[in-house]
């Protein structure tokens, strides 16, 4: 039998204490002799949950890395709902992408997110031929294949220059055709062995994979390509076709669900190929076909969308790490004492943070603290008003106008009472807040005959002062957060409907921000420090309908984040983008529930070695 240094040519190290875990003891054995215990660092093969899609899209084409990966075309569902749109992800959520030229599904795809090419797919109604290629911002088209076809397979990391296609259905039929891509035009090169649809590749247009899909039925057979030939490497153990596929090279490459006529027809099986055969792996967490995918390697992809039957808008990233990674998501926190709704904000933080004022059968003037895990009554407020701005901290908090009847008043916060600093500039509900008790801005709200306004004004712990108003009017779920020199504002309600827009404010003047994603309102856990934000639930105008979708902010562009558990609009948040919270609010009726976010973490262990 071997031993360890037969296999590895090392000894086991003897040490005193665990080394620092990194990746370079990936593999290797250690005896801690303080501990009398062997140790070794083992990677980690799985599937973690990320943040949904902004929608639900199926067959549709993916492209680019796991970090910066890009979702095109594709069908949102019925039988001609193709989609020109495009989203991007940055490795924590999604965001809006640039509008294609034309909308099809069935597209073939590859290159990176800043560098991607499309080619081929079909409708509505009819097969194409058109390329088109995305810079990161934009589409433009490219050249046009030598016949239009759908469901090709595509090397995923041969982008704009060198692009490789194979198989499909010009309309007659599968074929074993393959092209190549030079960055303007396409040319026929050696076909595949035999004819196929709906298979999955990896690799570039010199090495390159194609696994899986439709022949005469569905298929195991895999090939790779080596720029010239195409040769035949093991087979897989289930098949399949309308499967997500990713990978380096000819000799890298990772399978992720499919499609099977038998029972059970949606799978989550998944598989990889190391150059020598293909290996079960982790399954994934839904069954799933016809989604979008990206990654460099059988060890870093992503899988996004698809059927499961119906149309799914998740996200899934598969690794192999030393990192056990523990997936961002929110968990129920302790109920608030009250239920209520009608909030505009919070102060403070996760385990010391502060909300107050509402609506439950009638305005409250209720203040609530949290600690992380319990809710405790604070000081009453001098008046009981709804949609009362809260800004600062748990034992430094500021609060400003609020409704009914509407107020200019403001009021600070010690940690046991409030005691009036007088009149804001504005009377003035719903504002959206940054900053502190001592550094505060407020924008935005809506006044006392209900208009959106979009008077600003800042406070410095003692007078209160105008600045310039927003560029447009918005109130009813407007949010915002930040400091007093470096702060952003989103969405609302304004005389034409909703906003979708965010502005951000440096201390001096109002520049636009990213879009929002979606037009309506929401709420927002504050950041002192900065740009990033977290922003979740509220109304969404074009479906007239609660949500529960949560987004952050990185100073550029909003992007999807694990949604909260509960629909729900007017509540409170307060925290961060990686430690917030979200609380009361009205599903239909006022709630008094707590959700804590928390983001994505990556930690190391080493696993103790027992005998047997």
């Amino acid at each position: 039998m071997s031993d360890y240094q037969d296999i590895t040519g090392t000894r086991v190290k003897y040490l005193s204490s665990d080394p620092t875990l990194e990746s370079s003891y990936e593999g290797q054995v250690w005896y801690n002799s303080a501990t009398g215990v062997n140790k070794a660092l083992v990677g980690i093969r799985g599937y973690s949950t990320a943040a949904n899609l902004n929608n639900s899209v199926s067959q549709h084409a993916g492209a680019g890395l796991q970090t910066a990966a890009l979702s095109a075309f594709g069908r949102l569902g019925g039988p001609n709902a193709a989609r020109t749109a495009s989203e991007e992800y940055n490795g924590s959520g999604w965001t809006t992408g640039g509008n294609a030229s034309t909308a099809r599904w069935d597209v073939a795809s590859g290159g990176p997110q800043t560098s991607a090419i499309f080619y081929g797919g079909y409708g509505p109604s009819t097969r194409h031929n058109s390329t088109e290629e995305y810079n990161g911002t934009s589409f433009s088209g490219g050249g046009n294949l030598p016949e239009a076809r759908n469901a090709m397979g595509s090397a995923r990391l041969a982008g704009e220059t060198a692009g490789l296609g194979s198989g499909g259905n010009p309309g007659s039929g599968n074929v074993a055709n393959t092209v190549e891509y030079n960055g303007s035009a396409w040319s026929e090169v050696n076909a595949m062995p035999y004819s196929n649809n709906y298979a999955a590749g990896g690799g570039t247009q010199t090495s390159a994979m194609s696994f899986a899909g439709f022949a005469t039925a569905v298929t195991t057979n895999s090939v790779q390509y080596d720029g010239t030939n195409w040769t035949a490497t093991p087979s897989l153990s289930t098949a399949r076709e309308s499967v997500q596929g990713a990978g380096a090279s000819s000799e890298d490459g990772i399978m992720m669900g499919g499609y099977t006529p038998a029972s059970p027809n949606y799978l989550t099986l998944t598989e990889a190929y190391d150059g020598t055969s293909w290996s079960a792996q982790p399954t994934l967490p839904t069954a799933v076909t016809f989604a979008g995918q990206a990654g460099t390697s059988s060890s870093a992809a992503v899988t996004f969308g698809g059927n499961s039957p119906s149309v799914l808008s998740s996200t899934f990233e598969f690794n192999n790490t030393i990192n056990t990674i523990t997936s961002a998501a929110f968990s129920g926190g302790g109920n608030m004492n009250t239920a209520r709704r009608a909030m505009a904000g919070g102060a403070g933080t996760s385990t010391a943070g502060m909300v107050a004022g509402g609506y439950t059968t009638t305005n409250s003037n209720a203040t609530e603290e949290y600690d992380g895990s319990a809710w405790a009554n604070g000081g009453n407020l001098p008046v009981a008003l709804y949609y009362i701005t809260v800004a600062g901290t748990q034992t430094a908090g500021l609060a400003i106008g609020g409704g009914d009847p509407v107020v200019a008043e403001g009021i600070e916060y010690d940690g046991s009472s409030w005691t009036d600093i007088g009149n804001a500039p504005a009377s003035v509900k719903m504002a959206a807040r940054a900053g502190t008790q001592t550094a505060a801005l407020l924008a935005g709200g809506n006044d006392s005959s209900n208009n959106a306004v979009a008077k600003s004004f800042t406070y410095n712990g003692s007078s209160f002062s105008n600045i310039t108003d927003m560029p447009s009017a918005r109130g009813s779920g407007h949010v915002g957060g930040g400091s007093q020199t470096n702060a952003v504002m989103a969405t609302g309600s304004n005389p034409s409907g909703y906003e979708s827009t965010s502005v951000e404010w440096n201390g001096s003047s109002w520049t636009a921000g990213g879009s929002y994603l979606v037009p309506g309102q929401s709420q927002m856990c504050s950041n002192p420090s900065g740009y990033d934000q977290l922003a979740g639930g509220g109304y969404l105008s074009a479906t007239s309908a609660i949500t529960n979708l949560t987004l952050g902010y990185n100073g550029t562009s909003w992007f999807t984040q694990p949604n909260i558990s509960t629909a729900r609009q007017q509540g409170s948040g307060f925290g961060t983008q990686t430690d917030g919270v979200f609380c009361a609010g009205t599903t239909g009726t006022a709630t008094n529930a707590t959700e804590e976010f928390t983001a994505e973490t990556e930690t190391i262990t080493a696993s103790t070695l027992t005998t047997s």
